[in-house]
């Protein structure tokens, strides 16, 4: 597979996304990047924030509190790779 450059990320790549890609006429699926980087900004914030509030207010509901934790973590590294995905030059 050859090397891709700028413009091919800048372009879309058709398919990257999706394995069933133009299988019976259907369109190539696009990717909407933007949106996905302010909901994962959105659940970092809220995540993190809600489970700082559990482990102070309510330390019964730990197990609540470390449920968000994971989904924050989640939610960050999500951001990381939609940035990086973005700076390549991706459209969306």
């Amino acid at each position: 597979m050859p090397k891709r450059r700028r413009e091919d990320y800048e372009r879309g790549l058709p398919g990257y996304h999706d394995p069933l890609a133009g299988v019976g006429g259907a369109p190539y699926g696009r990717s909407a990047l933007t949106l996905r980087l302010w909901l994962a900004g959105f659940g970092l914030v809220f995540c993190t924030g809600a489970a700082v509030l559990v482990f102070l207010a309510i330390p019964e509901l730990a197990w609540l509190a470390w449920a968000l934790v994971v989904l924050a973590v989640t939610a960050a590294i999500d951001l990381v790779w939609v940035a990086h995905r973005k700076r390549r030059g991706e459209p969306g």
